[in-house]
């Protein structure tokens, strides 16, 4: 397993992104779960955020792609407003383990 980061750092609605290998994928917290998931719009292909570690929206309530503005449940990646409307994000597998936050390596 690859250990990306202390799942702490990960708070409650709040989002991080990382890079390993070339591979872009992203954590949300939301209702202290932690959820993982490629950053890549299903519509285009492109990663979702404008800004580092910034894929929510202004409310922290979805996950939201700058380019279009589709908006994703935070528990599900599924699509609920937008260009790609009824599509999903990709999970990613993951652990927490010894307090790490660990995907399988791709």
């Amino acid at each position: 397993m690859q250990p990306l980061c202390l799942a702490s750092e990960i708070t409650e609605q709040q989002s991080k992104g990382f890079e390993i290998d070339g591979r872009g994928i992203f954590a949300v917290r939301k209702n202290d779960q932690l959820y993982v998931y490629e950053n890549r719009c299903p519509h285009r292909g492109v990663p979702l955020e404008w800004m580092p570690d910034t894929f929510l929206d202004p409310e922290k309530q979805f996950i939201q792609c700058a380019t279009h503005g589709a908006l994703f449940t935070i528990d599900a990646g599924l699509c609920i407003a937008g260009p790609c409307n009824g599509t999903s994000l990709e999970p990613v597998s993951f652990e927490v383990i010894d307090g790490q936050l660990c995907i399988a390596p791709n």
